[in-house]
């Protein structure tokens, strides 16, 4: 099914979307993106059914030719002294306010938002397949957060975050058994087994 252009066209629309949620280490990242809209690209879909190459020549592309963009992210810190929801909803809301053009209407990826200041929104479960704004912003999410953990990787190579980003792989659970934990985990999460995660701390 073809990624509809927007929800509405009186109001200046940007997308919303979050990566990392479910990671065991790094930061939750967010995006907003204002597109044109009569913007179009065949590639563009939810950033989980697009191939990394592609997601990577996508970003280039919304990056140039959206009307104004943001990512922004919430710290494995920050993310534990709230919970990976709010952290995640603070996250979209840093980009919303890192924008150069301010939306009127702003659509989100799920089914959970904290109000934008005077600013409508629509929640939208599974939005990244249906919205080519909310699409957009899933591709810069993920792009700049799999940037970040590469990054990372380099300081802390023995967890492989270059090829598991932080999430909970086998390989990635069995380096936190045998290094324990980098600054960089969410101590709130279950990193290992319960009978397992009491020896972390």
């Amino acid at each position: 099914m073809a990624l509809l252009p927007y929800h509405q066209a009186e109001l200046l629309e940007a997308g919303c979307d979050e990566a990392g949620r479910g990671c065991l280490a790094g930061p939750v990242f967010a995006a907003a993106v204002i597109l044109p809209s009569d913007f179009y690209h065949p590639l563009l879909n939810d950033s989980k059914q697009v191939a990394e190459n592609q997601r990577d020549t996508l970003r280039s592309i919304i990056e140039k030719e959206s009307l104004a963009w943001a990512v922004a992210e919430v710290s494995a810190a920050e993310i534990d002294q709230t919970n990976i929801l709010k952290a995640s909803l603070l996250a979209m809301h840093r980009a919303l306010n890192a924008l150069s053009t301010r939306p009127q209407f702003i659509l989100v990826d799920g089914n959970r938002f904290h109000p934008y200041p005077a600013t409508p929104h629509l929640c939208v479960v599974k939005g990244d397949g249906k919205y080519a704004s909310i699409a957009a912003a899933s591709i810069l999410a993920k792009t700049h957060r799999d940037e970040a953990m590469s990054r990372l990787h380099a300081e802390y190579p023995h967890y492989q975050w270059h090829q598991n980003k932080g999430y909970p792989t086998e390989q990635h659970r069995e380096a936190i058994r045998q290094h324990g934990i980098s600054p960089w985990h969410r101590r709130s999460f279950q990193l290992l087994p319960a009978d397992e995660q009491l020896a972390l701390f």
